[in-house]
């Protein structure tokens, strides 16, 4: 053999020996099927809305209309030269009164504010129409509609015969068209609806009310919704909120709940009074109370968690609520529920006895003593109305849970605690403050159970009612903040941490569905998923119920697996919080899994990319086959995997 040869076949031996290599994972995990948690509660994926910013009003509830009870005045400040007063709207000092979204169509002081007869609320607006030809009313604008989408409405009206037609316009831009025309009113209000396709599409739409008749005319109070709407709920909203499958969501607030008086949210919508927010800017309608929020709860197929006020609120307020919700129809308040077209108990079960009493700014906050009486007797007040109600007590780690814990234990099934994380400059650590977050809470009860005589046979689990990200620019209303990659990722680490203290936590609640602080984002005329909703959706649809105790954890590495009651199927979920792949190597043990399944993967190379409603995703829940090679997974950078395999019977 030359030289030339044996060169050739060291060549190939070379090629060869490399080939057979097995390259280094960059991290193992055994994994023991015997080692399994406490079940994991579907209730961690709950969620929470409150009257707060957009989510509800703005955003779930298809009202299109804003103040259309008309709380503020809408009296211009002064018009020196007693022309036409909409010149001026924006200009300068040239304002109206607070914060009214209405400006008056033609002369000023043709229009005035009835506060002697409103319909509802303090105010109706009456419009004095000259006589001469020119337009008198008032116009709103920004609405969002699209192009030749039916919209239907309804405006309360009183008024002079001599003022028809009363003209429904609406106008974008330069170009302006009637809508709709009302041909009936009379000296006392009365409701007249309206219908009509969308002229114009875009999301700076007016919306006009004005006569060119003579005489007064009176408008109480008006709405405009999309003609699909469910009940009320925007349409596009409900669906994906039905996408994400929740089965709990906790309402109506929050430290909304705080100042709230549940009367205002029932009987006739048009005629509930419009309150300023007692614990947010802007005015809250009323235009959601019990019954509507118990019809959503009825689209989404999900289970209702009622917290009521125990700041400003009293016993018997709350026992009243309770009893109107849950009492038969012999009962005073079951009664009047049926008066209100609900013959039937609703039947709540999750009831949470009031909201962050342990801050300063909280409504009716009061010392850490007195609170503990109050709650005690608010627990006694709703268990005489309904035995079974599961009562969800105020938490916070530190002094207020453990006295809480220590004094109260047998006035409450499940203890609320929350957490909230800003933006930290390292993506790793932003990324895994929530799971820390988390555990911090999970080791304070821990120590409780140590510490409290009698806790640990007497176990009071914890609803984390409260969850989230919270930081950035408020770019979808109040609290609208936008969520990232980065986000996701630290909100499917999270959920990583519930799963491993499965016996502590029964419930979680994100904060909040839409648009505040929410999983879900709007424009008055398209909605989204923003990054966070995806880990939820994603595990709450197919990550197993058994969590597995594994050996260990790693640096950049989050992994969670799970097993089906019936032991027949199995998800690993791993998140990447490096910028690199990462090969991760599983040992079953003598487990045999099929090494076909199904893969799921959320993933961007940049941690700050974000989505945006009304345009194509930049992440997304991607689903494929896989099959496994020497049970090894890669998990791309800034990446969530998860993997639903079979385990084989023998």
């Amino acid at each position: 053999m030359n030289t030339n040869r044996l060169l050739f076949f060291v060549i190939l031996l070379s090629i060869g020996l490399s080939s057979c290599k097995t390259s280094v994972p960059d991290a193992s995990v055994e994994v023991d099927l015997t080692l399994a948690g406490n079940p994991i509660e579907p209730y961690i994926y709950g969620q929470f809305i409150e009257h707060l910013g957009k989510c509800i009003n703005g955003g779930i509830w298809a009202e299109m209309v804003e103040d259309r009870k008309f709380y503020y005045p809408i009296t211009p400040v002064f018009d020196p030269f007693g022309t036409d007063s909409s010149t001026f709207w924006g200009a300068g000092p040239y304002q109206f009164v607070d914060a009214s979204p209405w400006e008056i169509i033609g002369r000023a002081g043709h229009v005035g504010m009835d506060s002697i007869r409103p319909y509802v609320g303090r105010y109706a607006v009456e419009i004095n129409v000259p006589g001469d030809g020119s337009k008198a009313g008032v116009q709103q604008h920004g609405l969002g509609t699209i192009l030749d989408k039916r919209y239907t409405g309804r405006i309360v009206l009183s008024g002079d015969g001599s003022v028809l037609p009363i003209k429904i316009g609406m106008a974008s831009g330069q170009i302006s068209t009637i809508v709709a025309e009302i041909n009936v009113i009379t000296p006392e209000f009365q409701s007249v609806p309206f219908e009509f396709d969308a002229p114009f599409g875009g999301e700076s739409v007016s919306l006009s009310i004005y006569s060119e008749g003579k005489g007064t005319f009176q408008i109480g109070t008006l709405s405009l919704m999309p003609a699909d709407h469910m009940n009320g709920w925007r349409k596009d909203v409900v669906d994906l909120m039905k996408q994400l499958n929740s089965p709990v969501y906790r309402w109506p607030g929050g430290n909304f709940v705080s100042g709230y008086n549940w009367r205002d949210g029932v009987g006739e919508r048009d005629k509930r009074p419009p309150r300023k927010n007692p614990a947010w800017t802007g005015v809250e309608p009323n235009d959601v109370g019990i019954h509507e929020y118990m019809e959503l709860m009825e689209l989404l197929n999900a289970e209702a968690f009622i917290a009521v006020n125990t700041g400003l609120g009293t016993v018997a307020e709350v026992a009243e609520e309770v009893e109107y919700i849950n009492g038969s129809t012999d009962t005073e308040w079951g009664e009047v529920r049926a008066q209100n077209g609900h013959p039937e108990p609703y039947g709540v079960k999750w009831w949470a006895v009031g909201n962050e009493m342990f801050g300063s700014w909280q409504l009716g906050h009061m010392p850490l003593s007195e609170y503990v009486k109050k709650h005690d007797l608010m627990a006694d007040a709703i268990w005489k109305i309904d035995p079974d109600a599961k009562l969800i007590g105020v938490g916070a780690i530190g002094e207020w849970s453990k006295t809480m814990l220590q004094e109260s234990a047998d006035k409450m099934n499940l203890i609320s605690e929350h957490i909230y994380c800003r933006e930290l400059d390292s993506i790793p650590e932003h990324i895994a403050q929530i799971a820390n977050s988390i555990k911090a809470v999970a080791d304070a009860h821990r120590q409780y159970m140590s510490d409290i005589p009698g806790l640990a046979a007497h176990h009071i689990p914890i609803a984390m009612d409260e969850w989230n990200y919270w930081y950035g620019d408020y770019i979808f209303g109040e609290l609208g903040v936008r969520y990232h990659q980065k986000d996701a990722l630290g909100i499917a680490k999270g959920l990583h941490e519930y799963f491993r203290n499965s016996d502590l936590f029964f419930m979680a609640n994100y904060a909040q569905t839409v648009n505040v602080i929410g999983c879900i984002k709007t424009t008055t005329t398209s909605s989204g998923f923003a990054s966070t909703a995806l880990p939820l959706i994603l595990y709450r649809n197919h990550f197993e119920s058994i969590p597995l105790q594994l050996d260990r954890q790693f640096e950049d590495l989050d992994v969670s697996v799970a097993i089906s009651p019936g032991k027949d199927k199995i998800t690993i979920a791993v998140v990447n919080s490096d910028p690199g792949s990462k090969e991760v190597a599983f040992d079953f043990g003598n487990v045999e899994l099929s090494k076909s399944g199904t893969l799921w993967t959320i993933q961007n190379n940049d941690p700050e990319a974000y989505n945006e409603p009304g345009k194509p995703p930049a992440i997304e829940i991607v689903e494929s086959g896989v099959t496994l090679k020497q049970n090894r997974i890669t998990v791309p950078g800034y990446g969530i995997v998860m993997v639903a395999l079979d385990i084989i019977q023998n």
